[in-house]
């Protein structure tokens, strides 16, 4: 009997185990569900006759091993510092592995023994990244079958509270890693445009509200460059582009609003000790503004400010925390989505391109709602791509071998393909410039 491993049971993971516990009792297949929170993974495999779930610590080797001894496909659901735990035991054990997260270079450096052992490990293979390469390279592979030569690509996407459900004055609620939101664009960006190369530093990522682009069917979009960008160029097979750009969206407020915060440094995550006199949020807010003009402050912000209790008199929840965890704090207490909030992901890629003397323009969108706080969008998207691209393997449809992310069309034609099955589909216009 075919064996899916899964590790990991969280938020993201709910639309992953609800595919799998269905394909499994289809095929008579065995689902085994990991986490450390076993009431947790216990409550999402209810209904499901093939699905058993286990608490196992994944630190505990002995424990970790003897799970995916015996398991035909493993899934890792868990952060990705922790990947390379589960990965070593794959290549030590023969099993391929699939992830949502960036292959970082611990995975890469198993790339010889996944490939000397014939196994398939695919990374990448969630929403973002993962929806938006096997998206781009169809459009890429289809523009480049005609003949056509891309100058410009540029690919935008967020995870944003629905239009129904936005009634705060951020106008975003907490769906995915609230760290992440707190650290985005810390470590800068780079991207290529016109045939320059755009370097841009952190104080300067959420600055500039000329960036901003229209989505079909909502409002005007903010857009900040994601870390690296170039490095896609060569994964997407593009080069000597003029421009080659791939952002996260939010709303024009929030992106507004963040910067202002970045400016006078809270999201800083090393700041513990200049805090330690702080008792309430009201000095936390005194000691980051001395020295601004807090005058200039506009009533948006201001509202802003106030909805977190950035401004109150409420005790600090615990000495020794930095800047980064108070903010994260109060955005996960004011922010978090209640139980009838539903989440929305909006993806749109923008390709530039000449066929003999004729520029065109493809605009390709998608935006998936969520179902209500358990069923998000963000669930979906992650783990719908994984549930497919598993199905798949262990039904001998993708016969790859080796280190993978998804810009294969061996991958992204049938995984695609089934997405639109289940709603998640891209709207495409192609116009001349």
């Amino acid at each position: 009997m075919q064996t899916i491993l899964l590790f990991g049971a969280g938020k993201s993971a709910t639309s992953l185990i609800e595919y799998l516990g269905k394909c499994c009792d289809e095929n008579k297949w065995q689902f085994i569900v990991c986490d450390t929170n076993l009431a947790a993974a216990q409550s999402k495999i209810k209904g499901f006759d093939t699905a058993s779930a286990v608490s196992v610590n994944v630190a505990d080797e002995m424990a970790r091993q003897q799970l995916i001894s015996k398991a035909s496909l493993v899934i890792s659901m868990l952060p990705p510092t922790l990947h390379i735990l589960v990965a070593k035991d794959c290549v030590h054990f023969e099993k391929s592995l699939l992830t949502a997260s960036y292959i970082d270079d611990k995975i890469k450096s198993l790339q010889k023994e996944i490939e000397e052992k014939g196994l398939l490990f695919l990374g990448e293979m969630g929403l973002d990244p993962g929806i938006d390469h096997m998206s781009a390279m169809k459009i890429i592979d289809e523009i480049k079958s005609k003949g056509g030569i891309i100058t410009s690509f540029k690919s935008h996407c967020g995870g944003l509270v629905a239009p129904e459900s936005d009634d705060n004055p951020w106008h975003y609620k907490i769906t995915w890693n609230p760290r992440n939101v707190i650290t985005a664009g810390s470590a800068g960006a780079i991207y290529r445009e016109n045939e320059n190369t755009i370097q841009v530093n952190y104080g300067d990522i959420f600055k500039d509200e000329s960036q901003v682009v229209d989505i079909p069917g909502l409002s005007a979009l903010a857009w900040y460059a994601n870390r690296d960008s170039l490095s896609y160029i060569d994964t997407y097979q593009l080069h000597g582009i003029e421009t080659f750009l791939r952002t996260t969206l939010r709303y024009p407020s929030f992106s507004k609003g963040w910067n202002q915060l970045v400016q006078m440094d809270f999201t800083n995550i090393t700041d513990a000790n200049d805090l330690s006199h702080c008792l309430t949020f009201a000095d936390w807010w005194a000691l980051k503004t001395a020295g601004h003009d807090t005058s200039s402050f506009s009533s948006d912000f201001l509202q802003q400010v106030d909805f977190l209790g950035m401004r109150n008199n409420e005790s600090l929840p615990a000495q020794g925390m930095n800047s980064g965890d108070l903010l994260q704090y109060l955005m996960e207490e004011k922010l978090k989505m209640d139980a009838q909030d539903k989440d929305m992901i909006v993806m749109l890629h923008e390709i530039e391109y000449t066929i003999g003397n004729e520029n065109k323009l493809t605009r390709s969108s998608l935006i998936v709602k969520g179902d209500d706080e358990l069923h998000t969008a963000m669930a979906k998207t992650v783990g719908l791509p994984l549930g497919i691209a598993a199905k798949l393997i262990l039904q001998n449809k993708i016969n790859l071998k080796g280190l993978h992310i998804p810009v294969i069309a061996e991958i992204y034609e049938p995984v695609l393909e089934e997405l639109s099955e289940n709603g998640i589909m891209f709207h495409e216009e192609t116009t001349s410039l």
